[in-house]
């Protein structure tokens, strides 16, 4: 058959069509990548999300009143620890557990918020602060639990601090950090209580026992308090926190490297012979 037979059936490729099918797949494969990426970004960020919510996040600590558990000081970087949000989903707060709360309205007085003045950056930091990059704007406070609901905690000069009149083991008290021997001024502090803790509530304290505004510096006093020097004879709830605002049990100290280490959660409730034997 002649090559130049119009009639030739052979169908002839029109010049570049090629390169530009060529073209088209490779922009469809890089449309493919980027919606990919996009798609794995998006479920990091969810599955990020849903791990601050429900199981475990970060908290800077921002001050000294956890020494030397953890360490911390206003307008330094102090420990950052990882708070389990898990376990009191299946269980109760206990006496010994340190744990990040959030304040009641009563602990916030003079609490100033940690957010900008302007608009635009204040909305950028509260949509940062939904999947944790930024912290809430809201009183977060770490204490370690001393007593739960329906126990009586207690302090006088001659038998120190005590839950349902017995004596606590406080062995996270450091004397080098108090500047005080808690021996000799067991209080560390003025004298306070009884206060028979309300159901659903805890009493907290600071292991910096000298610097910690706690449930000690949060209680309503009684009428006599000029008469007895007594503090935290009124209302419990004041002193008190419910255990809804509790937002997890401090676990591990995750920054810095030097630091890095697990949380211990002594109960000052047990006498020595019931810890040696855990």
């Amino acid at each position: 058959m002649d090559p130049t037979d119009p009639d030739d059936s052979t169908t002839g490729t029109p010049e570049g069509s090629d390169a530009e099918d060529t073209g088209k797949q490779d922009t469809g494969k890089k449309k493919s990548t980027v919606r990919e990426i996009a798609t794995l970004a998006a479920i990091a960020l969810v599955i990020y999300y849903v791990m601050l919510t429900f199981v475990a996040r970060p908290y800077l600590i921002p001050s000294e009143s956890m020494e030397p558990t953890l360490h911390g000081c206003p307008g330094c970087t102090g420990d950052r620890i990882m708070v389990d949000k898990l376990t009191y989903r299946f269980s109760e707060p206990e006496p010994g557990d340190v744990v990040v709360f959030k304040g009641p309205p009563n602990w916030n007085v003079g609490y100033k918020s940690i957010r900008s003045d302007n608009a635009a950056l204040r909305a950028v930091q509260n949509a940062l602060a939904v999947v944790g990059f930024v912290p809430p704007d809201e009183n977060d406070l770490v204490k370690r639990i001393i007593a739960v609901g329906g126990q009586t905690v207690a302090c006088r000069m001659d038998t120190g601090l005590t839950v349902d009149d017995k004596p606590l083991r406080e062995p996270y008290l450091d004397p080098e950090v108090l500047r005080v021997d808690p021996a000799v001024y067991p209080c560390l502090g003025p004298e306070f209580g009884p206060v028979t803790v309300p159901e659903g509530r805890l009493w907290m304290m600071g292991d910096n026992r000298t610097h910690s505004s706690d449930s000690r510096a949060h209680c309503e006093n009684g009428t006599d308090l000029q008469q007895t020097g007594v503090y935290c004879t009124g209302d419990p709830d004041y002193g008190t926190v419910p255990v809804d605002h509790v937002i997890g049990k401090a676990r591990f100290i995750a920054w810095p490297p030097g630091r890095w280490g697990g949380v211990e959660a002594i109960n000052p409730q047990q006498d020595d012979s019931a810890h040696q034997g855990q």
